[in-house]
């Protein structure tokens, strides 16, 4: 794996609420640890990350545009209700990995549809942070093998 890739993680909607809102839920660890966690991740298998979180849709857009590879990507709310997202998402060249920290098909009927999910690679869901880790690694593990995009 070249030292120069870069994976691009996208945190969504009221992500930066992580360990506060919805505990139950959602868990106890903040962004700032996910993000943490993320970067350690990235560090032992040679790349680099780029982290990202906004409420608004048309930054995550943006950030889909400008992303150089591989996309990690929690649309939280707007999973269920963003064509533009899932749009931009089969727009780009890289890889596209969906995670959720809750199980989505454990939840209300609403939020067991996803629309950007249908635009990705691969969703990983319901293992709490860990999903980001292994939504990492199935990144990487896509751009070693060479897969293309789905």
């Amino acid at each position: 794996m070249s030292a120069d890739a870069v994976v691009t993680v996208i945190h969504g909607p009221n992500l930066n609420l992580l360990g506060t809102r919805e505990p139950e839920v959602y868990g106890s660890r903040t962004l700032a640890d996910v993000d943490a966690m993320l970067a350690e991740a990235a560090r032992a298998r040679g790349v680099q990350i780029v982290c990202h979180q906004s409420n608004s849709e048309g930054a995550i857009i943006d950030w889909i545009h400008a992303a150089p590879g591989p996309i990690v990507i929690n649309p939280g709310g707007y999973t269920h209700t963003s064509v533009a997202i899932a749009d931009a998402l089969r727009g780009v060249r890289g890889p596209a990995v969906e995670v959720h920290l809750s199980n989505i098909y454990a939840r209300e009927p609403f939020r067991q549809v996803s629309i950007t999910g249908a635009a990705c690679q691969g969703v990983v869901m319901g293992l709490g942070v860990n999903s980001y880790v292994l939504a990492l690694e199935a990144v990487l593990e896509m751009i070693g093998s060479g897969a293309e995009r789905a």
